[in-house]
């Protein structure tokens, strides 16, 4: 593995400073991680730590990320992308966001979970042109 060097310190910084919200679930569907907390578009209280996801996952699409996270499980799935429109400051206009469930395994390809990965791409859509590094 490349990052064998680096320090749990480091593994976290580098966790933090992602531009995007991760939630990471273990192989028994328990919550047991997730960045960003003071700053996340999706806010998960401190109570959902150790928590099944079906217990802290809306209830409109629990179905769905049950299926996902079942053929994650079987090896029949890794990965899953969608977006939506959501309202990040209210009253302003809403913004694109895209989230794609990753599953995590180990070396022999093992399930040991699934990591949720939230970002708003509202501003990259939007790009254009060209923009240099010190630009």
């Amino acid at each position: 593995m490349l990052f064998d060097r680096m320090s749990a310190e480091m593994v976290k910084a580098m966790i933090e400073a992602m531009p995007a919200e991760l939630t990471v679930i273990d192989a028994n569907d328990e919550v047991v991680g997730w960045n960003k907390h003071e700053t996340r578009v999706f806010r998960r209280p401190m109570t959902a730590m150790g928590m099944n996801f079906r217990q802290c996952h809306p209830e409109k699409s629990l179905a769905m990320v049950e299926r996902l996270i079942g053929e994650m499980k079987a090896g029949t799935r890794e990965r899953a992308a969608f977006w939506i429109d959501l309202e990040v400051v209210k009253g302003e206009p809403k913004h694109k966001m895209f989230i794609e469930f990753c599953a995590l395994r180990g070396e022999k390809g093992k399930y040991l979970g699934c990591m949720e990965f939230t970002q708003d791409v509202q501003a990259i859509r939007g790009l254009q042109g060209q923009k240099r590094l010190m630009d």
